[in-house]
C-alpha cells in the first residue's frame, strides 16, 4: 500500500498549529514533515518554499476569521447583541482561531506585511462592531459608537492577558458585566 499524499490544506493546517504553538519560527518545513511522518519532499509538491506556506496560512486565517465568521453570524441571525456575542465567541473563544489570532498579533509586531494583514482583518471586525453597536445604541453619536467598539474589541483580545483578581467575582462574570455596560444594558436590580 502506497503512502498517501499530504495535501496542501494539511500542510497549511499543520503550519497553523505550529504557529499557534510556537510562533512563525516554529513553522519549519522539516519539523512539519517530521510531525506528519512524511518526507519534506512532499511539501515541495504543494508549495514553492516556506514563504508560500506562510502566505497560504495567513490567507486561511484571514478567510476563517473574517469571511467565515461573518457568514456564520449572518446565517444565525438574531438581534445586534446576539450577533456581537456570536462573532466574539467564534473568533476569540475558540480553541482554533484564538491561539492563531494571538500568534498573528505577536508576529505582526515584527513583520510589516503581517501587520498590514492584521490591520485589514481588524478593520473588518471593527466595521461589524460599529454597525451592530450603532444598532444597539441608536441614540449614540459616531464618537460613542467608535469608543464602545474599540473598548469591546480590546476587551475581547485583552481580557486573557490581565492577571488581576476580581474579588468574589470570576473573570467571566466581570467580562459579562463589562459587555453589558459597553452594549448599553442596565445593571440588574439588586435583590433586597
Amino acid at each position: 500500500m502506497g503512502a498517501t499524499r499530504t495535501t496542501r490544506e494539511q500542510w497549511v493546517e499543520a503550519g497553523l498549529r505550529a504557529l499557534a504553538d510556537g510562533g512563525p519560527d516554529a513553522v519549519r518545513v522539516e519539523a512539519l514533515a517530521k510531525a506528519r511522518g512524511v518526507t519534506k519532499g512532499g511539501f515541495y509538491g504543494s508549495f514553492a518554499d516556506r514563504e508560500a506556506l506562510l502566505e497560504a496560512m495567513l490567507d486561511t486565517w484571514e478567510r476563517e476569521s473574517t469571511d467565515e465568521v461573518l457568514a456564520r453570524v449572518e446565517q444565525a441571525g438574531g438581534d445586534a447583541r446576539a450577533r456581537i456575542t456570536r462573532a466574539g465567541l467564534l473568533t476569540f473563544s475558540s480553541d482554533r482561531l484564538r491561539p492563531i489570532d494571538l500568534a498573528v498579533r505577536d508576529w505582526a509586531r515584527r513583520d510589516a506585511c503581517v501587520a498590514e494583514r492584521l490591520r485589514r482583518v481588524d478593520n473588518r471586525r471593527m466595521g461589524l462592531l460599529r454597525e451592530l453597536i450603532g444598532m444597539l445604541r441608536e441614540d449614540a453619536d459616531e464618537q460613542e459608537v467608535e469608543a464602545r467598539s474599540l473598548l469591546a474589541f480590546c476587551l475581547a483580545i485583552g481580557a486573557e492577558f490581565l492577571a488581576a483578581d476580581h474579588g468574589d467575582r470570576t473573570r467571566s462574570q466581570v467580562v459579562s458585566r463589562a459587555a453589558d455596560l459597553l452594549f448599553g444594558q442596565e445593571a440588574p436590580e439588586a435583590s433586597p
